[in-house]
């Protein structure tokens, strides 16, 4: 193999690694945005039943 196949072949690993990690960050925002909406809609349901 030449070393500019190494190169590449490195390269797209890694480009590769950074979606995933994109994706997985993503994911993880919006469980807790759900998480957060589902906390306040829960206060103010308890603050109208008061």
């Amino acid at each position: 193999m030449s070393k500019f196949v190494i190169a590449v072949v490195c390269l797209s690993l890694l480009a590769l690694a950074g979606c995933g990690n994109t994706v997985r960050g993503m994911k993880r925002d919006g469980v807790q945005t759900s998480n957060a909406l589902d906390d306040a809609t829960h206060r103010i349901a308890r603050a109208n039943a008061n």
